[in-house]
């Protein structure tokens, strides 16, 4: 297995399409709150109520809420195997000791 990791290659366009998956969570952020408005300005067309506005602002705002945390979860899953890295599992278990002002 150790042989299949060292000519495992990262794809060519691998980095750009992270980048666009952290892109796309700052629009949809802003996509959730704007049309969460638009449902509300729509409702209070409708019905006269001004409430049912702010109503769909709370929407927007919930909607832009969950993507923040299925965008977390997504990174927690993603670096979950980290821990066990070797790279990373002294500092994981010890600290990171270099920077702690403690000790001088």
């Amino acid at each position: 297995m150790s042989e299949e990791n060292k000519n495992y290659q990262e794809p060519k366009h691998q980095g750009k399409l992270r980048a666009l998956d952290n892109l796309s969570l700052g629009i949809s952020i802003v996509a959730a709150v704007l049309i969460g408005f638009g449902v509300g300005y729509g409702l209070k067309t409708l019905t006269g109520y001004s409430w049912t506005l702010w109503l769909g602002v709370f929407w927007g705002l919930a909607a832009a809420g969950l993507n923040i945390y299925k965008a977390y979860k997504r990174a927690q899953k993603e670096f979950e195997g980290l821990e066990n890295d070797p790279r990373y599992a002294h500092r994981a278990k010890y600290g990171d000791r270099s920077y702690d002002d403690d000790d001088n």
